[in-house]
């Protein structure tokens, strides 16, 4: 078990050793994401941002969801939920996500673009995957936006997840792949659902560290 994000984070860093000062891209999804992802490119001497991910959740199981949209448009979703909800249901929900996602990147990267991806190894990271959606619609932006080398790097995630993702990614690391895995959360000691402030006050301490003595 991890104790924390922060615990995390820097056991991920150990793992992606050989990818310091090598000018990699770590971009946290946020918010839970951002904080290892902080870790990780503390330990790896990297670049850092956030890139920003919503799941669709179903109406009446909001912590279940259908797919995953990022900030550039790109969608995961289960053919499945054609099943399940209509098209307006579907267009309703991911149009809510939009605007969730605009207030994200308004709120907590000020509104800045993400940094240039084109060539650069981009290593995507969240606090785990339990079903995988946000970080196959992040794998997707990578992927537009040509990306030179994708590694998705995780503490936490199911064994049959992990592969999916694998299959999409150029490498993925995952520490710990716990049987029976339930959740996310399972992995952790201390567990809390992070607020807006906290992402906030990582990237501006990351700004501040790197800009040095003015």
């Amino acid at each position: 078990m991890f104790r924390d994000r922060e615990d995390a984070g820097r056991r991920l860093a150990k793992a992606l050793e050989k990818y310091h000062d090598k000018r990699a891209l770590v971009l946290g999804i946020p918010r839970g994401g951002a904080e290892v992802a902080f870790y990780v490119a503390c330990g790896l001497n990297a670049d850092f941002s956030i890139l920003v991910a919503r799941k669709l959740p179903y109406p009446d199981e909001p912590e279940a969801g259908f797919g995953a949209l990022a900030e550039d448009g790109s969608l995961s979703i289960s053919e499945d939920v054609r099943f399940m909800l209509s098209d307006d249901e579907i267009r309703k929900i991911v149009q809510q996500q939009k605007e969730e996602i605009r207030r994200r990147v308004r709120v907590l990267r000020k509104g800045k673009p993400l940094p240039e991806l084109e060539g650069r190894t981009v290593i995507l990271v969240d606090d785990g995957l339990a079903m995988g959606s946000t970080m196959k619609a992040a794998i997707a932006l990578c992927r537009k936006r040509k990306a030179g080398k994708i590694v998705v790097a995780v503490p936490v995630a199911g064994d049959r997840v992990a592969r999916e993702i694998g299959d999409l990614a150029d490498q993925t690391i995952v520490l710990e792949k716990p049987v029976p895995f339930y959740a996310v959360a399972q992995a952790y000691v201390h567990w809390y659902d992070v607020p807006d402030s906290e992402v906030l006050d990582l990237l501006d301490r990351w700004e501040n560290e790197r800009s040095g003595p003015a």
